[in-house]
C-alpha cells in the first residue's frame, strides 16, 4: 500500500467505504479490554510524564537517592520547585522517600518507574 498523495486521500485512510462490523474482532478486543477506571488511572499516569522537569527529576533518581537539596542544585532550580514536582510524583507513586534525620531523601518507587523510561527512550531514540 503507498501513502496517500493528499490530504484528503488521507481521510479516505480513516474510514471505511461500507458500514461492516467485524464482529468477532470486536467481540474479541471489547472481553480484554480494561475496566474505564484503570484506562483513567493509567491516562493519569501517563500525564505525569508529560513534564519535562519531572522527566528530569526521575532521571536524576535513575542514578541516585537524593534529598530536595541536591536535586535543586543539579537541576539549577529552586527547592520550592523541586518539592512541588516531587509531591505529584510521590502521589502517582513515581518515587518513594525516606527520613534521615531531618533530611528527606527521595528513590525511584520501583523497577517499573526504570522500565517506563528505559522503554520511552527506546522508542525517542528509534
Amino acid at each position: 500500500m503507498s501513502l496517500p498523495d493528499s490530504p484528503s486521500q488521507a481521510q479516505d485512510l480513516d474510514h471505511c467505504d461500507y458500514m461492516h462490523v467485524h464482529e468477532d474482532i470486536v467481540a474479541q478486543v471489547n472481553e480484554t479490554m480494561p475496566d474505564e477506571e484503570i484506562l483513567y488511572d493509567l491516562a493519569e499516569l501517563f500525564k505525569i510524564f508529560g513534564d519535562s522537569t519531572r522527566i528530569k527529576i526521575l532521571y536524576v533518581l535513575f542514578e541516585a537517592e537524593m534529598c530536595v537539596c541536591d536535586i535543586a542544585t543539579l537541576l539549577g532550580m529552586s527547592q520550592s520547585a523541586i518539592s512541588h514536582q516531587l509531591r505529584s510524583l510521590k502521589q502517582s507513586k513515581l518515587v518513594k522517600y525516606r527520613r534521615e534525620g531531618k533530611t528527606v531523601f527521595y528513590s525511584l518507587a520501583d523497577s517499573h518507574v526504570r522500565t517506563i523510561l528505559d522503554q520511552g527512550m527506546e522508542h525517542v531514540a528509534e
